[in-house]
């Protein structure tokens, strides 16, 4: 869904229209985490969800409790993308990739402290992706906030953001749907592989891509 802060920031910046980013920013992040609630639900009921379509018990008890772990992530990648595509489309481009290094060393340390320090095994790798994203999200939300290249296209929080959000959707979701229909190709793949005799190794094999 993020691609359509692609075209609409592309076209506000080339217009010269910098606050237009902001609140097209804001927009983007408001219906993200509307979307993500209903999201969320999905992915806490995702070993039940996998005992319908017949999956083995053990792997689908171990994936809904990967999956619920990982709800706090689904809240932090939403944020992360709006200051990504919101950043590029002004070619400030050096920010995002130190933000992504940074994290990336930091997503070592919260891991080995989460799956070994503290015994969570793969819950400890689902929640150190949360924190990983969230502070990504911090670290760019920071840039944004203090950089003089930011002072233009972000000039605070605006009432405008909750309006035309149809307009949004319209470029948003086609976008989403795409994504989706190539992603989904290949967890269709995983899926069925679960209905094979030895599901453990099959799923396994497939997941790897």
């Amino acid at each position: 869904m993020a691609s359509a802060l692609d075209t609409l920031c592309g076209q506000a910046f080339g217009a010269k229209q910098y606050h237009l980013l902001g609140i097209y920013k804001q927009r983007a992040m408001l219906l993200f985490t509307a979307v993500s609630i209903p999201l969320a639900v999905v992915w806490f009921c995702t070993g039940q969800i996998l005992l319908l379509f017949g999956q083995d018990a053990d792997i689908a008890a171990e994936a809904g409790t990967f999956a619920r772990w990982m709800i706090p992530a689904l809240f932090a990648y939403g944020p992360l993308q709006c200051h990504v595509r919101f950043l590029q489309t002004q070619n400030i481009v050096v920010p995002v990739m130190v933000g992504a290094g940074a994290t990336a060393a930091c997503h070592l340390v919260v891991c080995w402290v989460l799956v070994f320090g503290l015994g969570m095994g793969s819950k400890g790798a689902a929640l150190g992706n949360a924190v990983s994203n969230w502070i990504n999200v911090a670290v760019l939300a920071v840039y944004v906030r203090v950089s003089p290249d930011c002072k233009k296209t972000w000039t605070g929080f605006s009432i405008e953001a909750f309006r035309h959000a149809l307009g949004f959707l319209n470029l948003a979701v086609p976008s989403a749907l795409r994504v989706c229909l190539e992603w989904w190709s290949f967890e269709l793949l995983v899926l069925l592989s679960g209905l094979l005799p030895n599901p453990q190794l099959e799923t396994s094999v497939l997941s790897i891509r």
